[in-house]
């Protein structure tokens, strides 16, 4: 629900950053009970926000930002008729293609720019299409997007209480080594102990097992945070968009889940401890 300047200057920045969260948190929590078609297509929805903004970002021409939105758009569809692989494997080629593309009609550059968003944007929506339509994909999805969640949380709220060194101030000059290492406690602490509280054993293996990797989801929610920011930077803009009030824009919000979706759904792949 958009809003109004007036409830913005009511709600203060953090009120307005939390009041959207929650309602990003509440449409991705329904989607995702939901499963089947309705989670394929608000996944897919924000795949597309995404490279829309990265298009804006890299100044990619119409015909380049529309072909990109195809190529995402079909790779997703596909997966409904295909194996996993072959779903990858028509992104990575539509995005070879677009590429070469644009590299030959387009400026210097273009064409890795566009290739590199239609994979950015593209292989984590499929990841975590994949991984819900498993057997056990609820929680396993579920755990996955807690770990972004709580770190962005608990980084926030660390950082503004403890302060100290800035973790790349050359990049991201608001964020801290503190909150860094709070986000990624606060990882562990949240999903790692929610799924130890839910699970006595997973494929043989104790629960607790789900600390270490919710803290190394962590980590990596921070560094693809970071790398948006550094994204930001070359491209001389704050936020990728607006469309989010008091977060910026969609890929201001999801950068953190782009590896975390993609690591995180080749785990469970290699395991098998999602079904």
């Amino acid at each position: 629900m958009p809003v109004s300047p007036r409830q913005r200057s009511r709600l203060g920045p953090l009120g307005l950053r939390v009041v959207t969260g929650l309602a990003l948190v509440a449409v991705a929590l329904f989607a995702l009970w939901q499963g089947g078609a309705v989670f394929s297509a608000v996944a897919a929805a924000a795949g597309l926000l995404m490279f829309a903004e990265w298009a804006v970002m890299h100044r990619l021409g119409r015909l380049l930002r529309l072909g990109g939105l195809a190529i995402i758009a079909a790779a997703v569809a596909l997966l409904a008729l295909v194996t996993p692989g072959e779903a990858v494997m028509t992104l990575a080629a539509g995005a070879a293609v677009l590429g070469l593309f644009a590299r030959r009609f387009g400026a210097a550059g273009t064409g890795i720019a566009a290739a590199g968003g239609v994979l950015y944007c593209g292989l984590p929506v499929l990841a975590l299409v994949w991984l819900r339509g498993l057997s056990l994909g609820l929680p396993a999805t579920l755990f996955l997007m807690l770990c972004v969640w709580a770190t962005d949380v608990a980084a926030y709220f660390a950082g503004r209480a403890i302060g100290g060194p800035k973790l790349a101030p050359a990049i991201s000059p608001a964020k801290t080594w503190a909150g860094a290492i709070g986000g990624i406690i606060g990882a562990m602490l949240a999903a790692g102990g929610l799924a130890a509280a839910c699970l006595a054993s997973v494929g043989g293996h104790g629960a607790g097992l789900f600390f270490g990797l919710a803290g190394a989801m962590a980590a990596l929610s921070v560094l693809g945070d970071l790398y948006e920011s550094w994204l930001k930077r070359r491209a001389g803009v704050k936020d990728s968009g607006t469309l989010l009030p008091g977060h910026g824009g969609v890929l201001d919000r999801l950068d953190g889940l782009v590896p975390v979706a993609i690591a995180g759904a080749g785990v469970f792949a290699v395991t098998g401890w999602a079904g």
